[in-house]
């Protein structure tokens, strides 16, 4: 198995970093184009999710961890801060938690495998596994 690691600024235009990095990721375990877009907006609304909505400001960090196997990408992304300091300039989720719903069900949608979690801390996970 091979373990990638992302510790992400909660900031939004860090967003895309992690899209393309998470495509590239995909693609190099073995998915097709179409495979590796479904995993790429999976993450993107789990980072949304778990960084922005239900809070007044965005995570200060997050971390985003793949696990590769044969047939199989597993992808966790969790809040990895005490914090949601990060100014949120525009309100974009103003209307939080049914944006993040809509997210949610985007996410249950497009992966095989999806489990929500909060830690002891309080701090939110979102595990999805994509098969081959």
């Amino acid at each position: 198995m091979d373990k990638l690691q992302f510790i992400i600024p909660g900031k939004p235009e860090y967003l895309t970093m992690v899209r393309l990095a998470i495509s590239s990721v995909a693609v190099t375990a073995g998915f097709d184009l179409d495979a590796a877009e479904d995993v790429k907006t999976a993450v993107s609304e789990a980072c949304k999710n778990v960084s922005c909505h239900g809070f007044d400001g965005f995570s200060d960090k997050y971390e985003v961890v793949c696990n590769v196997e044969k047939g199989k990408i597993e992808i966790i992304v969790k809040d990895d801060c005490d914090s949601h300091t990060l100014q949120k300039i525009a309100k974009p989720c103003q209307n939080c938690p049914k944006e993040g719903d809509l997210g949610i069900y985007v996410i249950q949608t497009l992966m095989n495998e999806v489990e929500f979690g909060r830690a002891e801390d309080g701090h939110k996970s979102i595990r999805m596994v994509k098969n081959l």
